[in-house]
């Protein structure tokens, strides 16, 4: 039975279907068509990524006090850079260099984090600023969009904090929806 593991032969854990299934909720999350056709976030793979970056980050963010969930959003942020070699090897990636480019989006991920919670403590231009650095690099939105996603980031940091911590291990991570209306 060399190669194999208990998990290929028992399928995964309800652990590994939690992870997975919040993991996807948040790309699902991260490909809603608002952010790249009404809030101009660029539709391009750097931009896709910073949104589920963006999105990662506020389920970190609502796990990171919660010493149950420690092991959750331990193996959540393995499930994010996972994701992030399966689709540079998509792309086409040489092996070689995929632990590299990971390595790379890592960093970029964990300082968009740092910045983003940093401009959480802070007033509404430092969330604004945050944005337009790390979601907004290539383009430059206006102003009004600008509001409209710290807005946004502001709504999910208060639906996420309302969530049940155990419901969320389970696999069950809800987001706001991209217009407040829509509540």
């Amino acid at each position: 039975m060399s190669g194999w593991s208990i998990k290929k032969l028992f399928g995964r854990s309800p652990f590994d279907i939690a992870v997975r299934q919040s993991y996807n909720s948040t790309v699902a999350q991260a490909r809603q068509p608002g952010f790249y056709r009404d809030w101009k976030v660029p539709d391009t793979a750097i931009g896709r990524f910073d949104v589920i970056a963006l999105h990662g980050f506020l389920v970190l963010y609502r796990l990171k006090d919660e010493g149950d969930a420690e092991k959750f959003a331990e193996a959540y942020s393995g499930a994010i850079f996972d994701d992030m070699d399966r689709n540079l090897r998509e792309m086409g990636v040489g092996d070689l260099s995929v632990g590299k480019k990971v390595r790379k989006l890592a960093e970029g991920f964990y300082g968009r984090a740092a910045a983003y919670e940093k401009a959480l403590s802070g007033g509404d231009v430092d969330l604004r600023d945050a944005l337009e650095r790390n979601l907004y690099a290539e383009t430059g939105p206006d102003a009004n969009t600008l509001s409209d996603v710290a807005d946004y980031v502001r709504r999910n940091v208060k639906v996420l904090a309302a969530q049940d911590l155990s419901e969320m291990t389970m696999g069950r991570i809800f987001f706001a929806p991209l217009c407040k209306g829509e509540d």
